[in-house]
């Protein structure tokens, strides 16, 4: 007899923002990634920023928060944060949550878009509120990852937000991990991949269900677009490196039916991949929402 547990997962959505198309898309000519994603008058595209809720066994996990909306309004235009509430925790309460319920945040990387939301909105944290949410919960990072935030390199230090890696280590319940395991998780149901082209130490969280695989893919392949092996970001360190590292993750996800979930797709939150007559990867059995449901 299998010795898993149920497992639920929630797709949770955060606030939206605009980027800049061809940073999105990397060496993709405009003419091209523009049939996928129909620019603005600035060439931005929308991007999702959703976060995924694992709940197994009376646990939460909340793999990331999204950008939130802690930025002063010049930098959230400059970024594009459409929403001035905190739409990750309206999306949570539609749940029957508050962020006091959650046990573990699990965080991918410390990327403002996907940490952001750790923090309360720019009028609360005008008004003095400047703790960090999640108040009862673990704050996850992979050891690289974390490296990577307190010592970032000019290329990509705006990507991080000043003073959140103090705060996390000010917590007092910070978990810097080395391993694929979660401490008091059965790691047969929930564990880390790495890879490092987007950024050095991007964690993925994988969940094995009764029935279902699930694996959280971050910046990885922020969207179904990007399932296809040629098309990075120009937000990648390593775009070379990034496609070996979806390739590999394929010879598993593949075969084995497993649902990938997307951060930055406004319209899909999770889909399987295959192969194409083509030979090219491409999605299959798309969801836009999940909302408990049974892995």
């Amino acid at each position: 007899m299998s010795s898993l547990k149920p497992i639920f997962v929630s797709s949770i959505e955060g606030n939206h923002q605009l980027l800049d198309g061809g940073a999105m898309f990397g060496h993709t000519p405009r003419p091209l990634w523009e049939r996928w994603a129909k620019p603005d008058a600035l060439g931005r595209i929308r991007l999702a920023c959703r976060a995924l809720l694992i709940e197994r066994e009376g646990k939460r996990l909340l793999c990331e928060t999204g950008i939130g909306a802690y930025m002063e309004p010049t930098l959230a235009q400059r970024f594009g944060v459409e929403e001035s509430d905190h739409q990750l925790l309206i999306h949570l309460k539609a749940l029957g949550l508050k962020h006091e319920d959650i046990d573990y945040v699990i965080l991918s990387h410390l990327h403002f878009d996907h940490a952001g939301g750790l923090l309360p909105t720019y009028a609360e944290i005008q008004a003095g509120q400047r703790n960090l949410l999640f108040p009862k919960a673990h704050y996850v990072v992979g050891r690289e990852a974390w490296e990577r935030a307190k010592q970032p390199h000019v290329r990509d230090r705006a990507s991080f937000i000043p003073g959140m890696t103090q705060q996390l280590e000010a917590s007092g319940r910070l978990l810097v991990i080395d391993t694929p395991e979660l401490p008091g998780i059965p790691k047969e149901q929930v564990w880390f991949r790495f890879s490092s082209g987007h950024t050095p130490g991007h964690m993925h969280t994988v969940v094995r269900g009764v029935r279902e695989t699930m694996l959280f893919a971050g910046d990885l392949i922020p969207g179904r677009t990007w399932v296809h092996l040629p098309i990075t970001m120009g937000y990648d360190r390593f775009p070379e490196q990034l496609i070996d590292e979806k390739a590999e993750l394929y010879k598993d996800a593949v075969p084995g039916s497993w649902k990938i979930f997307f951060t930055h797709d406004t319209d899909c939150a999770a889909a399987q991949v295959q192969k194409d007559e083509k030979d090219r990867y491409v999605t299959t059995n798309e969801v836009s929402r999940l909302e408990r449901y049974a892995l």
